[in-house]
């Protein structure tokens, strides 16, 4: 089952890590809110074809040999003055290293959040929110310079490999890909070396 999201512009004294934790707190059920291009977001209920489409992928990048995959972690994304940028759960990634102490002590730091420099690559797959990953979530990873960004389009039955970041200057909500490898659901899904073709025949089930 799917909602609409919940979305909030947040003020800008209030730290976005505090405003999240406050979200969650005054929810009657377990939510795990998002902050993208100064908005708090509270995704929508995935459903089992989202859930199940971003295991297959996460499992494929395991079979391939990469460990590193996973989901669950939230991640979060600096400004050059060291303020909040964003704040993300990714459906799935692969991350360049396992969390060392100095990433944990970040994780402390800022609330249950690590830093977003670990990721290597990043997947979302689109719910009722669609705008939110092909627009402000693509830009934020962008911005971020996340190398590679896979996104599963349910929405528009396309699947799309993302590479080669760029952020003009200063603004990061002018960010964006300069290479987007597009493919059909059903059909593979190419990714730059060292990462395998993606079966994205798993998201015909919806």
């Amino acid at each position: 089952m799917s909602a609409e999201p919940i979305m909030e512009p947040v003020m800008t004294h209030v730290d976005p890590i505090d405003l999240l934790i406050a979200i969650e707190e005054a929810s009657p059920m377990p939510i795990r809110p998002e902050y993208v291009e100064g908005t708090a977001i509270v995704p929508p209920q995935p459903n089992d074809n989202h859930n199940d489409g971003a295991f297959e992928l996460s499992f494929q990048f395991r079979a391939a040999g990469f460990r590193l995959v996973g989901m669950g972690n939230g991640y979060r994304a600096a400004h050059k003055d060291g303020t909040t940028m964003a704040l993300i759960i990714p459906d799935f990634y692969i991350r360049r290293r396992r969390p060392t102490d100095l990433d944990e002590s970040y994780r402390r730091t800022h609330k249950g959040w690590y830093p977003i420099d670990v990721i290597a690559l990043v997947g979302e797959v689109t719910s009722t929110n669609h705008e939110t990953d092909t627009g402000p979530k693509l830009r934020t990873y962008a911005a971020a310079g996340v190398p590679v960004y896979v996104l599963i389009d349910r929405h528009t039955g396309t699947a799309h490999c993302y590479a080669d970041p760029v952020l003009p200057g200063d603004d990061p909500t002018e960010a964006y890909y300069g290479a987007d490898t597009k493919v059909d659901l059903g059909d593979p899904l190419p990714l730059p070396a060292p990462y395998p073709a993606l079966d994205t025949r798993p998201f015909l089930s919806d």
